[in-house]
């Protein structure tokens, strides 16, 4: 509401006061700062003639500069022990199941994929006697403390169904009647 109020008053009479802005005489200008008036003394033909005058001492001595530009040479640094050790990661086959398509295709062993480890995790929730943390270790190439946090500390979601409890059912629409 109050925003139709203020766009009445904002509106009204626009046309005749944007008129009387327009026609109104132009402001004089601010006075100029003396350090702006310079530009003037740079139009003056004493100055022109200064700064196109060539100064034959000056052309002499520039004659005489010569600059050579050398790069110093390159020092090879003796690798004696200074190199980072490069380590060479061994890399396996992923044991991919019905989700291959959104799985990687090789990881480096002692780590798994996200589609294996929901798959570990799976087999061994379902069958914890056949897939022991032993058995995960050497078949996915993890050490065996790794594989028993992994066990510990993550579990799969399992989806629980309550049975219905069966309502009462009203066998007559008699009222009760108070004794």
């Amino acid at each position: 509401m109050g925003g139709r109020v203020s766009r009445v008053f904002r509106n009204f009479n626009v046309e005749n006061r944007a008129r009387r802005e327009i026609s109104k005489e132009k402001p004089t200008p601010a006075p100029r700062h003396r350090t702006a008036r310079q530009d003037t003394l740079a139009d003056s033909p004493e100055i022109k003639e200064e700064v196109l005058r060539k100064d034959d001492r000056f052309l002499t001595l520039l004659k005489d500069v010569y600059v050579e530009s050398r790069d110093p040479p390159v020092q090879v640094k003796d690798g004696g022990g200074e190199h980072l050790p490069s380590k060479q990661v061994e890399k396996r086959l992923t044991k991919l199941g019905h989700l291959e398509a959104l799985d990687v295709k090789k990881v480096s062993k002692g780590k798994i994929s996200l589609v294996e480890a929901l798959t570990l995790l799976n087999n061994h929730k379902l069958q914890p006697q056949t897939w022991t943390a032993e058995k995960i270790a050497a078949e996915y190439s993890l050490e065996l403390k790794d594989v028993n946090s992994l066990l510990e500390f993550f579990i799969p979601f399992s989806v629980l169904e309550f049975p219905k409890k069966p309502k009462k059912a009203i066998t007559s629409h008699e009222p009760k009647k108070l004794t």
